[in-house]
């Protein structure tokens, strides 16, 4: 069982890190791996070309396709952000647009959730764009007991806030559950269910 954690701050060790370190603590106490990665500031943004959909990669080659493989191999996935203008960073968009977009295998009831770093607000919208990837996507969102956000201006300041780091922590705890009742479901023979994905609406007249 392992969960794929990808920062989305430019800003590699500080507050979005330490909230994900706080997660990852209770993952792993809970016999859950986990695998940090940081996303680079200056990752290139989807260019539209559609070449993934013939290929089953992203024709620029860089962490997009590297994180193929583990996502591959994860139970679920955290994704977190700094708040930049009340939603996330231009890199972790970037990186998810490519990402979801040209990943060729299915995340269909995997778990999911993401987390975010504010001085102060903007962190419920920026949550809210993230969630969506994983809405589309058929995942499974997984919540906490409130907003998964931490609030400061330094990871020390992080660490001061008592309420935020216990709701990641919470957040580690129901992920870590949910996975485990994946894997009973699996090991039942319970079969994820039957997806329809042949229909595309446009809505133009022909």
């Amino acid at each position: 069982m392992k969960v794929l954690m990808i920062n989305g701050s430019p800003r590699k060790n500080e507050c979005t890190y330490t909230a994900l370190k706080e997660i990852e603590k209770v993952l792993n106490e809970e016999g859950i791996d986990t695998q940090i990665i940081a996303v680079p500031s200056n990752i290139p943004s989807c260019a539209a070309c559609g070449a993934c959909h013939k290929t089953g990669e992203c024709v620029k080659k860089d962490l997009v396709n590297e994180t193929y493989a583990l996502l591959d191999e994860a139970d679920g996935i955290i994704v977190g952000s700094s708040v930049y203008y009340a939603g996330p960073t231009g890199s972790i968009i970037s990186f998810l647009d490519r990402l979801f977009y040209s990943y060729p295998n299915s995340l269909n009831m995997k778990a999911a959730a993401s987390i975010s770093s504010s001085r102060r607000a903007g962190n419920i919208t920026t949550n809210d764009v993230i969630n969506k990837f994983f809405s589309i996507s058929g995942m499974s969102i997984i919540t906490s007991t409130y907003w998964n956000d931490v609030h400061g201006f330094t990871p020390e300041d992080v660490q001061k806030d008592e309420e935020g780091l216990q709701t990641m922590r919470n957040l580690g705890r129901n992920m870590a559950y949910y996975i485990k009742m994946r894997k009973l479901a699996d090991e039942n023979g319970l079969s994820l269910p039957i997806i329809e994905n042949d229909k595309r609406t446009h809505f133009i007249n022909q």
